[in-house]
Parts: C-alpha cells; sequence; structure tokens
C-alpha cells in the first residue's frame, strides 16, 4: 500500500508569523481556475495582509466606490490571485462594466458584483470578460436560476447563519455550480459548509490592528516576536 510523503515545509526565520487559514479548508475540493486550484480566499484589502497569508487567493471587496487605482495597487502588491470587486450596486450599468475589464486587463483573476447588480449586467460583463464573474448571495430569496441564465460562473455566499442552507439551497438548484462560502473562524461550521456543497470557503482575518496589538504583548513579556 503506497503511503504519501509529509509534505515538506519551509518557514524561513523572517517570514515565520504569517496569516494561516483554518486548515478544514483543505478538505474542499476547490474551484480550478486557469490551472490553478483555489480552496481558501482571504477577505481584506491589506495589503500587508496579502502578502502574509497562506490563503490560496485573495477576495477584495471593499464598502466604497469601486476604483481602479486600488485594484491596481492589489495586484500589483499581490504574490496570489485576486478576485476584485467591481460594484453592482449604487456602482453599476456601464461604469462596473468599464471597472471589470480595467481588472481583467491588469491581471485579476476575477470580477465579484455585489447582491444588487442586475442579471443583465452580470450579462453584458460575462460577455465581455474571459475571467470569472462572480455574484455574492446574502439571502435565500436570490434569484439564483435567473443569475445562472445570466452567465455567472461562481457564487459567493456571504449569508451568515444562514450560509449552509443556502449553499445547499443552490446545490438543489446546481450540482455543477462553483461555490464559494463564509466558513466563519471555527473548523467545525466550515467543515458544515463545505458538506453543504460549498467548494471553497472565504476567511476573514484578523485586523492589522489586532495582530499588532498581539506583537506588542509579546514584545511587553520579554520575547522576541514579530
Amino acid at each position: 500500500m503506497f503511503t504519501p510523503q509529509p509534505v515538506p515545509e519551509y518557514k524561513g526565520n523572517l517570514r515565520n508569523n504569517i496569516v494561516m487559514v483554518p486548515e478544514a479548508i483543505s478538505t474542499s475540493s476547490g474551484i480550478r481556475i486557469f490551472g490553478k486550484c483555489i480552496k481558501s480566499l482571504l477577505f481584506t484589502t491589506d495589503v500587508a495582509l496579502i502578502r502574509n497569508t497562506n490563503a490560496d487567493a485573495i477576495i477584495a471587496v471593499y464598502p466604497f466606490t469601486p476604483q481602479p487605482i486600488i485594484t491596481h495597487a492589489l495586484i500589483l502588491a499581490a504574490d496570489k490571485p485576486i478576485f476584485c470587486g467591481v460594484g453592482g450596486g449604487l456602482t453599476s450599468g456601464k461604469r462596473s462594466l468599464e471597472i471589470a475589464l480595467d481588472a481583467e486587463f491588469q491581471g485579476a483573476m476575477g470580477v465579484v458584483l455585489n447582491k444588487p447588480a442586475k442579471n443583465e449586467l452580470i450579462e453584458k460583463i460575462k460577455n465581455k470578460l474571459d475571467i470569472p464573474v462572480i455574484i455574492t448571495v446574502v439571502s435565500a430569496d436570490d434569484d439564483f436560476k435567473g443569475r445562472i441564465n445570466a452567465g455567472v460562473d461562481i457564487f459567493n455566499v456571504s449569508g451568515a447563519g444562514q450560509t449552509e442552507a443556502i449553499v445547499r439551497q443552490i446545490r438543489a438548484i446546481d450540482a455543477r455550480i462553483p461555490i464559494i462560502a463564509t466558513g466563519g473562524k471555527d473548523e467545525l461550521t466550515i467543515l458544515e459548509t463545505i458538506k453543504a456543497g460549498a467548494n471553497a470557503i472565504t476567511f476573514t482575518p484578523p485586523t492589522s490592528a489586532e495582530l499588532l496589538r498581539d506583537v506588542m504583548n509579546n514584545y511587553r513579556a520579554g520575547k522576541g516576536y514579530g
């Protein structure tokens, strides 16, 4: 019987302190995009976190009007694939389409539309881009079939306590559509979300302020950390 070798690991001295995603995420199937398998996505626009995590990719969605210069900065700084927010709510229509095109030209692996995005916008962006179009889902009353018919490539489920149920609902409609979902910070809830049908998991990391507080506490305790 073949026994696989343990995974060799190199940490180094200066990059030993990184944000690790929960181990449970590794049990997901992942989503293969342009040959790369994505299982874990870090939800952040913090460049320092982007450069110091073992997540497979970054989902960069923020609560402001999408700006190409922000997208450019994130992609330039990142050492892993970036999925960029391109609006869909207040920022919509032709502007969202142009921001999405710019994101693709800059090297984004995919674009993320907000929940309010209309199916017509999804269709227009899908007809112009060669990278995945992702739609965010926040409740069970979304028009999943309409989204699929419009050409959406991936669902991004962020339904808080209802996430698992929403994932199951989408799976009942389409057994093959790729699903990214929030899994929380608990290994058990992540596993349950994966069992429900999620292919990849987003993880919200501690803030830089929280991480720095831990570093400073170690300094105060006399530990050479960070």
